[in-house]
This record gives structure tokens, sequence and C-alpha cells, in this order.
């Protein structure tokens, strides 16, 4: 089991960053070699939205089922939170999304999660949790850039 935090500062407010880090089909245009498809509920969240990344390459494909299973936008001072239970039989575990206003309008993303891989030994949690800092690092920058 691998746990891993990204903290992110945008000058975006708590609002617009909630909205661009949780429309989740966009995360298919940021995470490499993988595709969002929203399956049951809106694009724009809420609980009960089921949705489905598909990552890999040919014949290395894999289904990443995940569901809201906590959705609270932020609202005035109040962070926002968004839980996502991962339904999978290959990777396993949650993610967690909060967002919180930060100082001058702008806002803060916490991003935390925790994943286990089918097939992985624990010897590489290390680096599994090393490249997955690094890959959704780089996806909540790219999501909070881009408009």
């Amino acid at each position: 089991m691998v746990r891993f935090c990204v903290r992110l500062d945008s000058s975006l407010g708590a609002g617009e960053a909630w909205r661009r880090v949780t429309l989740w089909e966009r995360h298919g245009d940021v995470v490499p070699l993988t595709r969002i498809s929203v399956v049951a509920g809106a694009a724009e969240g809420g609980v009960g939205t089921v949705f489905v990344a598909r990552s890999g390459v040919g014949a290395l494909t894999f289904d990443d089922p995940m569901e809201v299973a906590v959705w609270r936008p932020p609202l005035g001072e109040r962070a926002g939170f968004c839980r996502l239970v991962k339904r999978g039989s290959f990777v396993t575990g949650w993610a967690e999304i909060e967002v919180r206003p930060g100082a001058g309008g702008g806002s803060r993303v916490v991003w935390r999660e925790e994943l286990r891989v089918r097939g992985v030994p624990r010897v590489f949690d290390p680096l599994v949790g090393w490249v997955a800092r690094r890959v959704f690092g780089r996806a909540v920058r790219r999501l909070l850039a881009r408009p």
C-alpha cells in the first residue's frame, strides 16, 4: 500500500480551483496514457458519480473505476472536500481532494491518495509512491493552469 500527498498553491479562487480539479474527464487530458469516462452521475461530480480511468497502451491497459463517496464543494471560507473510492480489481484504495481558500484570494489544493496495485510486491512501494507523487503533482498543476 502506498500513501502520498500533493499540495499546491494556486492564484485561482477556491471555487474555480475546485471546478478544475473535479471535472473528471479533464484528468484524461493531463494524465499520460489515460482516458476518463463518466459512467454514472454527472461529469461535475456529486456523491454516487462513477468514472473509469482507462490507462495503458495496447494489451497493457487496465481500468481504474472510482466512485465519489463524499462531495462537499467549497463554500465561503469552508474548504471543499471530495473522497473517491477506487472500485477496481487491479488498483484499489482511495483519493481525497481538498481545496481551501488561500491568501490573497487564491487557494490551496491538497490531493491525498492511498493505493495498492495488485501483483506489485510491497518492496516496490517506495518507487510506486515516488512515481505517483510526480504524476499526480504534474496533473494537478496542469489542471489548475488550464481553463
